[in-house]
């Protein structure tokens, strides 16, 4: 059955491009796309995914869009229809795209409204060999949301999308599977919006030196260091002037697509963090509240 296989990039309506676009470079360790559209393109240096973050200038700040990939134009052309008959609201049909990296996908709303984006065939860019201590992501390794009725859209997932379900957190936080990493959607209760965007770094050493990096930039960690239970992977998220969570993280667990067994974690600080070290908290991240413009293609 053909399925979503990837995360591509993440594209945000950002009220302060300048300071938005200097994180990223400057500090989260991404490296400038060239574009002739206004926009700012990232991606990463150890990953030949052709870009992982585009910024927007906007009024307030927004998710524009998540982009997933297909392995085929065929299986765009079977989401494109799966995802209708799901009851996803198209906003193009499968088509030749004018991006950066090009390609051929379709866009679509989710249920809660957020826009999405499946396709194949975007050109590749460049990458190059990190070294430990480095401290710089290797490409995108999730994406956590909100939905005001998370259940429906963790079927919906699995349904139109192929994802499948790995753990669950209590009744209330699902992880989603698309691949042989443990996660890469994880679902909450909430308004529908972005909870965060993580990056897979080499190791937990490189968490720690990207930490290192962060602090002298004076960018004050907002969770973290620590090591979740469902995943088994090391964190530390961080908030971007424009008000997004970002996390370092490594050594998600790999699973076998077809056969891994949920498992259900009750909920305890421990298992929210093994380690138990950490500063901060997810009480100290920004507050979740409804994505603006919601089922509105802005800057599609």
């Amino acid at each position: 059955m053909s399925r979503v296989t990837e995360i591509r990039y993440v594209g945000y309506g950002v009220s302060d491009f300048d300071a938005e676009a200097a994180y990223y470079q400057q500090k989260w360790g991404l490296e400038r796309v060239p574009s002739g559209d206004g926009m700012a393109w990232f991606k990463t240096q150890g990953h030949d995914e052709h870009h992982v973050v585009r910024l927007r200038k906007a009024e307030e700040n927004r998710i524009d869009v998540i982009a997933l990939a297909a392995d085929s134009r065929a299986d765009v052309d079977a989401l494109a229809a799966r995802v209708e008959a799901a009851g996803g609201k198209i906003v193009h049909a499968p088509r030749e795209l004018t991006t950066p990296g090009g390609g051929y996908g379709f866009r679509f709303f989710s249920p809660d409204g957020i826009l999405m984006e499946i396709s194949s065939g975007v050109a590749r860019g460049t990458s190059r060999q990190l070294q430990r201590w480095e401290g710089v992501p290797v490409k995108i390794s999730h994406i956590v949301l909100h939905s005001p009725d998370h259940k429906a859209l963790i079927a919906w997932f699995c349904d139109a999308l192929g994802f499948k379900v790995s753990d669950w957190l209590g009744d209330f936080m699902c992880f989603l599977r698309c691949n042989s990493a443990h996660h890469r959607f994880a679902i909450l209760p909430g308004p529908a919006c972005l909870n965060h965007v993580a990056y897979d770094m080499l190791g937990v050493d490189d968490v720690m030196r990207g930490i290192h990096r962060m602090k002298q930039m004076d960018v004050n960690i907002g969770w973290g260091p620590g090591r979740h239970t469902a995943g088994n992977n090391t964190f530390s998220y961080f908030v971007s002037p424009c008000g997004f969570v970002t996390e370092f993280t490594s050594d998600l667990e790999e699973v076998d697509f077809e056969t891994r067994a949920p498992h259900v974690y009750t909920p305890a600080p421990m298992v929210m963090d093994q380690w138990g070290i950490g500063t901060g908290g997810p009480q100290t991240l920004p507050h979740p509240h409804e994505n603006a413009g919601l089922f509105v293609a802005e800057g599609a």
